[in-house]
């Protein structure tokens, strides 16, 4: 019994001092690798910050003199813990002068100054987290525990707010027109230095159809008819012969057409004009045609405006003026017949009523444009529906029928809509090809956004569909340039975000449907610009409207200079 108490006692001794030789080894060991103190390390910025969907921070640490043993290596990685999970930035390795490795060597005597950059995939829950930077450590085989150390808290997240479905889409336009203006054109031809309206001129087809669509036009309910005549002489033979010319072309073609008129029964107003020398048709048609040396003869019409100069400079120009005498001068020898007339569509009210009791009585514009006399998207929904079935091969139906659904926030029927658009298009739709890219940033995917939108051009949204673009980039001052005077919420936040915060306020009260997020926004320039009356009455009017985004607020980076006041805990409650 005495022996074995003995042995039992030795035995404790034993380990006692095993355990102490170990621990003296390790504080051996770990006593040339100490744990960094904060104030070593920054983390920038502060507070953390969404930029185009990650959240990036760069990370200056000093490792002090004598603190890196030369046998060590220590792997350096932050990491952002939020609720639910926690995101693993750039590990960097940094070794002492005796390792033989890819890591950035430290010298043990003078220490470093060393810059780490990383960046986190953001998620919404991020809003409230910590970042820590964790330490991997050995000395030769031996791991050395060093305690991780926090170095930044919260992200702030109010860039998360750009969002596609903040965007009104392109509607694609009727071309309705109330009043058509169309002009009908016809000639009289003269023989040189003449006046006389010859028979063969009169009989001619061209002039017999003039003349029918001057009476058919007389006699239609819906249209109007005016009538001019321009009488012209060629610019050769002198001034005063070509004026007298002229003037006796437009008499007797004002007698001619006012007779026929009369014959027709038509009552149409004839304006009559008479242009002595016709240098514009001369010019017109010289630079139409393929005679030699025709640029020499424009510039000499433009280096002499005199008429009689102009007229005896091209006769000197003997290689082409006999081309001119054969194929130019004798189309200028004439009197113009001109029917202006004007097609008066249907009314606001006959189109209204056609698109309820009888939609095929309308074209595709008329129907187009009976969308746009209704007040509510669901009767806008109907006619466009009508529309793609009497229309199908019309885009802009379909087009605006994923408008619709867009502004509700269906997002894959309006891909629906507008991919039917593109494809009744061959791709051509332009506001369909605009509108596909808000799907696209709606999805995340900026680079096929960017595709769609080299097929854009022209539609007056497009400027917006840019700036969003830039925006998710984190590009704010670029954004807020193409959204110019856009008024609309991400418009606002690309202005928030480049600091111009007046322009935000203005733009914000602009807003054409204010929603939750128009009014979150209010109260984050308000915070910006110390106001808190006005945190606290838009984040009330925000929870009024959307009370899971007023839980946001309690979190929220931006409002945390007001935590602890009475009247803003009232206001997110």
């Amino acid at each position: 019994m005495f022996y074995f108490n003995i042995s039992i006692m030795n035995k404790k001794i034993y380990l006692s001092l095993l355990v102490m030789a170990t621990v003296f080894g390790l504080a051996s060991c770990s006593s040339k690798l100490k744990p960094l103190a904060s104030n070593y390390i920054k983390a920038e910025p502060q507070p953390l910050e969404v930029v185009g969907g990650k959240v990036p921070v760069t990370i200056n640490a000093t490792f002090p003199e004598k603190w890196f043993n030369k046998n060590a290596t220590v792997i350096v990685k932050p990491v952002l813990r939020y609720e639910g999970g926690e995101a693993w930035g750039t590990s960097y390795t940094f070794q002492g002068e005796k390792v033989a490795g890819n890591g950035q060597t430290i010298p043990q005597k003078a220490g470093a100054n060393v810059t780490m950059t990383s960046s986190f995939d953001y998620v919404p829950d991020m809003i409230k987290s910590e970042l820590f930077l964790t330490f991997d450590a050995k000395i030769g085989n031996k791991t050395i525990q060093l305690p991780e150390i926090k170095i930044a808290d919260g992200v702030l997240a109010t860039a998360a707010f750009a969002n596609a479905l903040n965007e009104a889409a392109a509607i694609a336009p009727d071309k309705f027109q109330r009043i058509i203006k169309e002009a009908y054109d016809a000639n009289i031809m003269f023989l040189i230095q003449q006046a006389e309206l010859r028979s063969g001129e009169l009989r001619k087809t061209e002039l017999g159809d003039w003349k029918n669509t001057v009476k058919n036009a007389n006699e239609a309910p819906n249209q109007k008819v005016d009538i001019e005549i321009s009488a012209y002489a060629s610019p050769d033979g002198g001034l005063e012969l070509n004026e007298k010319l002229a003037v006796q072309r437009e008499k007797n073609t004002s007698k001619y057409l006012t007779a026929e008129m009369k014959k027709a029964k038509v009552d149409a107003p004839i304006n009559a004009k008479y242009t002595a020398q016709d240098w514009e048709g001369f010019k017109e048609l010289v630079e139409k045609s393929k005679i030699q040396d025709k640029d020499l003869v424009l510039r000499t019409l433009s280096m002499y405006t005199d008429p009689e100069q102009r007229e005896q400079e091209i006769k000197n120009i003997s290689s082409v003026f006999s081309a001119l005498a054969d194929e130019i001068l004798p189309q200028l020898r004439r009197s113009r017949l001109t029917a202006n007339v004007e097609i008066i569509g249907k009314s606001d009210e006959e189109i209204s009523s056609l698109a309820v009791s009888n939609p095929k009585g309308l074209n595709i514009e008329e129907i187009l444009y009976a969308a746009t006399l209704v007040k509510t998207n669901a009767e806008k929904e109907k006619i466009y529906t009508k529309t793609t079935e009497l229309y199908s091969k019309d885009a802009r139906a379909f087009n605006n029928l994923g408008v619709i659904e867009f502004a509700k926030g269906n997002v894959a029927a309006a891909d629906k809509f507008f991919s039917q658009a593109s494809q009744v298009s061959g791709g051509k739709s332009a506001e369909a090809n605009c509108n596909l890219a808000f799907i696209a940033l709606a999805n995340n995917d900026k680079a096929k956004a960017s595709q769609l939108l080299g097929n854009a051009s022209g539609v007056a949204e497009l400027n917006n569909a840019l700036g969003l673009i830039a925006l998710m980039n984190g590009e704010y001052s670029k954004a807020a340039s193409s959204f110019g005077s856009t008024k609309s919420n991400n418009a606002a936040l690309a202005q928030i975000l480049s600091k111009d915060y007046n322009k935000a306020s203005t733009t914000l009260n602009a807003v054409g449907a204010p929603n939750a997020t128009t009014a979150y926004l209010k109260a984050v320039v308000a915070a910006r610009t110390n106001n808190l009356k006005d945190v606290v009455s838009n984040l009330k009017e925000v929870g009024s409207k959307d009370k899971k985004m007023l839980a946001k607020a309690a979190s929220d980076v931006e409002f945390a200079k007001f935590a602890s006041n009475a009247e803003f805990i009232n206001a997110i409650k």
